[in-house]
């Protein structure tokens, strides 16, 4: 079952469990009120996917939390100050990552003091642009201190010639 989102379809506590999640704003961010949306549920009615024209914002989880999808990413990732809810990587990893390949400690350049193991995060290019979402599977400062270890499990890339 799917809908397009409008002011009956709960919205609205879509956007309070992003800011819980993500921090004040990101609600707004994923979920704008002028923005064309599609809320998938499940059988029951609980939301399961949210999609944008441009693909998957997130999904809900059973556990209440979101999982991030691409557009996700891009949105929370230009709506946030860097470096919220972000892992930069350098040149020498990109392609791998782009390829759905997880981050590893030794190729972070920067991580956002706050983030926790099992945090959804965006993975992003030193340029900027967003080439992954997935989960931190250690805390801040293990991803920065650690030469060893992965940082992030990658759930989706963004193939090369594909950013925005």
């Amino acid at each position: 079952m799917s809908e397009r989102t409008d002011g009956r379809t709960g919205i609205e506590n879509l956007r309070t469990v992003a800011d819980y999640q993500f921090g004040a704003g990101a609600g707004e961010a994923l979920f704008p009120a002028d923005a064309s949306q599609t809320i998938k549920r499940t059988a029951s009615g609980r939301p399961q996917q949210v999609l944008s024209d441009a693909g998957r914002i997130v999904s809900f989880g059973t556990d209440g939390r979101f999982t991030l999808g691409v557009e996700g990413g891009r949105r929370l990732v230009s709506a946030l100050e860097s470096p919220v809810y972000r892992v930069v990587v350098d040149d020498e990893s990109e392609p791998f990552v782009r390829d759905g390949k997880n981050v590893f400690a030794k190729f972070v350049l920067e991580v956002d003091a706050g983030i926790r193991p099992g945090d959804e995060v965006a993975v992003v290019h030193e340029r900027g642009d967003v080439i992954a979402v997935g989960r931190a599977e250690l805390a801040a400062e293990g991803i920065r201190d650690f030469e060893t270890g992965m940082a992030v499990k990658v759930r989706s890339g963004v193939p090369a010639g594909e950013s925005r």
